[in-house]
């Protein structure tokens, strides 16, 4: 009798030390992924402002070449009514 209780014990020992097991990975990955997905939404973030830069940028050049096409109609218009 005592046998089996030293028996059956020892089961839910090793059987509490795997779902204990169990816990701490499924805890420790959660964390991970959190860790994994802040850094994804910081790497989206910094894309997104360099897309603003870059936007503010092709914005700035598109304004240059419409002054430029501007001066260059009214040098034409000014040759052209001579």
């Amino acid at each position: 009798m005592l046998e089996a209780y030293a028996e059956y014990g020892a089961i839910g020992v090793i059987i509490l030390l795997f779902a204990g097991q169990i816990i701490f990975m499924q805890k420790t990955l959660m964390k991970k992924l959190h860790e994994i997905e802040d850094m994804t939404i910081k790497l989206i973030d910094r894309w997104n402002r360099s897309d603003e830069s870059r936007d503010r940028r092709h914005e700035d050049l598109v304004g240059r070449i419409d002054d430029i096409s501007d001066d260059q109609n009214f040098i034409k218009g000014r040759i052209n009514s001579k």
